[in-house]
């Protein structure tokens, strides 16, 4: 049968496809990608063993303190390396045993208003530090969730007990995040599979640019680079193995993240000037990945034509790889941070005070209607007047998405838990049947971590289980009446104008300007002359960093309600304007190590795109630090062509 084209006229119908907003929409969407197996195995290995160690001594109240230690810890257990895991679950860890400590003696000698205030005092503190980055975001939570149950939960151990009850909890964890080997990553010293992973997925995302130049992916495919490098730079910035001398392994990694930042350079240049790029260099670049997961030799590596300025820099880029490679030896790569200043001028900048007020605000109020419901009875004998701050400190959170996206799945997710654990409850399960429920629950939080919904649900059955394991009764209701109040509070909260008017949208302003900074320097060095490659490719990579982090903060504002998204006008074009200047300065270092000077192709683009960026500022009412250009500029005098 031979099929033919259709000759008909008839109108071809097409559905309508509904497109939810962007509130709506996120909270439909979860990250995927392949189930994080040693994690599963650590987290079944953390809360509910350390339950059960404490039940069988007769220590109930301990092991519901580590096992919350243990489960905050596991929240934040996610892919990276040992190095990374040591900061990002080891700072949290020990900020959150301050916090409880804190909260018990502030619990055991304030009345109920003097308690508020202070609790709404260290939730505006928290907030404002939790600006500064990830893992003091991590840390701040952790300071107030521990705070709010050492004030509320009752317990007969003392603070300084408690505390250091949840740090042994938190510590476990992180002792099995040190010690057990992730499966199929034992080649070399497996302590650095992590490192490995990120290093070689940083050649990989390399080749697969060099492979999209030309194409309509190539911006894609430099963002995605973007994240390899950004995700590398932390796994490699953790504390050293060894305290006074690196290893072999640790100078090798070191050695091959520092290779890659040239190539990431050339593969950006020839992306930004379409230059043709045979398939020779692709491979070669898979092959250096390929030696970097493996711990092997790189073996023979194809070369690209030397044709062009950018083609040459990737040439001499693979030469000095395989060069460092060979000799596994390199220097401590380029780290973030502007030491206790800058973490200062940031917590208490424009974001870090809008941030703070919110957080600090959802926390007191949270805290104080609780305990005004809880000495008015409303809630019978047993209340948890602490679940109600505790909450509010994870809706507040913009870690986890737009608010209203968050608030929907908090309601979703604590109904749905809490139903869960009373069916279960129905028969109650005794003390053997809650510790596999607290484990299934540890073991289900790595999964759980790609939606809010379904981490509050299982977080909602462990705590459940927590409870009843601590000697308290079935808590469902309680537990579903509470996070919907929270919710309320964080609704009201979120959408209150801030006391200062320049605070208002700070994160996104705050964000942009931060990025803005790092472009100028970035431009500013490049067209000196200096011949400080070390010192460009780390300005080259804060530039990049910090653009990626406020297209991200832009991102996440412009999927608020109105009343908060008009925060984001105009920002994320301001984004992609300075992402545009920072690739075209990429290019131009490139092209001044070949030649010594500039093609007015370069000038023109530097130019039109700071005339743009000028234009759409106005246009947008930002205000982005002053853009200075050297006079005359490296082109100028030296090339025309």
């Amino acid at each position: 049968m031979v099929s033919r084209p259709r000759t008909d006229r008839s109108p071809v119908s097409h559905r309508a496809v509904v497109v939810p907003p962007p509130w709506l929409g996120h909270a439909l969407r979860a990250q995927r990608g392949p189930v994080p197996w040693s994690a599963v195995v650590r987290g079944a290995l953390a809360a509910g063993p350390l339950l059960a160690a404490a039940l069988a001594v007769g220590q109930a109240s301990l092991g519901v303190v580590a096992a919350i230690a243990a489960m905050l810890a596991g929240i934040n257990d996610r892919p990276g390396s040992r190095r990374s895991a040591v900061t990002r679950l080891g700072v949290p860890a020990v900020v959150g045993a301050a916090g409880l400590v804190v909260g018990t003696y502030a619990g055991q000698s304030l009345g109920a208003v003097a308690l508020s205030v202070v609790l709404l005092v260290l939730g505006t503190l928290a907030g404002c530090v939790s600006a500064v980055g990830p893992v003091a975001s991590s840390a701040a939570t952790q300071l107030l969730v521990a705070a709010a149950v050492g004030a509320g939960m009752p317990l007969p151990e003392s603070g300084w007990q408690r505390g250091l009850v949840y740090l042994a909890g938190a510590g476990w964890l992180l002792l099995l995040r040190l010690a057990l080997p992730t499966p199929g990553a034992l080649a070399g010293d497996f302590r650095f599979d992590g490192e490995r992973a990120a290093v070689a997925r940083v050649y990989d995302t390399i080749a697969d640019l060099l492979d999209a130049v030309g194409g309509g992916d190539a911006v894609a495919r430099r963002t995605a680079l973007t994240a390899a490098l950004d995700q590398a730079q932390d796994a490699l910035a953790g504390p050293r193995l060894r305290r006074y001398a690196a290893s072999a392994a640790e100078r090798r990694l070191h050695a091959q993240y520092a290779a890659a930042l040239p190539l990431a350079e050339a593969a950006t240049a020839l992306a930004w000037s379409a230059e043709a790029v045979d398939a020779r260099a692709p491979e070669a670049l898979r092959r250096l990945a390929a030696a970097v997961r493996g711990a092997t030799h790189t073996g023979p590596l194809p070369a690209p034509h030397r044709s062009a300025p950018a083609l040459r820099a990737l040439d001499d880029a693979l030469l000095a790889a395989a060069q460092a490679f060979d000799r596994g030896d390199g220097g401590v790569p380029h780290t973030r941070g502007a030491g206790p200043a800058g973490a200062f001028r940031t917590a208490f900048g424009a974001g870090g005070r809008e941030y703070g007020f919110r957080v600090g605000l959802s926390f007191g109020a949270g805290a104080a209607v609780a305990q005004w419901l809880h000495h008015a009875q409303w809630y019978g004998a047993h209340t948890h007047w602490y679940w109600l701050p505790v909450t509010a400190v994870f809706l507040v959170k913009p870690d986890l998405g737009p608010l209203v996206s968050r608030v929907l799945c908090r309601a979703a997710g604590t109904v749905l838990g809490a139903l869960v654990f009373a069916a279960l409850a129905v028969v109650p399960p005794g003390p053997a049947g809650l510790v596999a429920v607290v484990t299934v629950c540890g073991a289900l939080l790595p999964v759980a971590t790609r939606h809010f919904a379904a981490l509050t649900a299982v977080v909602t059955v462990l705590v459940l289980a927590l409870v009843m394991a601590g000697g308290e009764p079935q808590a469902s209701t309680g537990r579903i009446g509470e996070t919907l109040l929270a919710c309320v509070i964080v609704l009201v909260v979120g959408h209150l104008p801030v006391p200062l008017p320049g605070d208002r949208g700070g994160n996104v302003r705050a964000r942009l300007a931060t990025a803005a900074e790092a472009a100028q320097s970035y431009l500013a060095h490049v067209l000196s002359g200096a011949d400080d490659r070390a010192r460009r490719w780390g300005l080259r990579r804060e530039a990049y960093r910090t653009l990626a982090e406020a297209r991200a903060t832009i991102a996440l504002t412009a999927a608020e309600l109105p009343a908060l998204a008009r925060h984001a006008h105009g920002a994320e074009q301001a984004v992609a304007l300075l992402e545009r200047l920072v690739d075209t300065v990429t290019a131009c270092a490139v092209h001044l190590d070949d030649t010594g000077g500039l093609t007015p192709r370069h000038t023109r683009q530097i130019d039109a795109v700071l005339e743009r960026l000028a234009v759409h500022q106005q246009k947008a009412g930002l205000v982005l630090p002053p853009f200075v250009l050297p006079v005359p500029l490296p082109e100028r005098a030296v090339t025309a062509g």
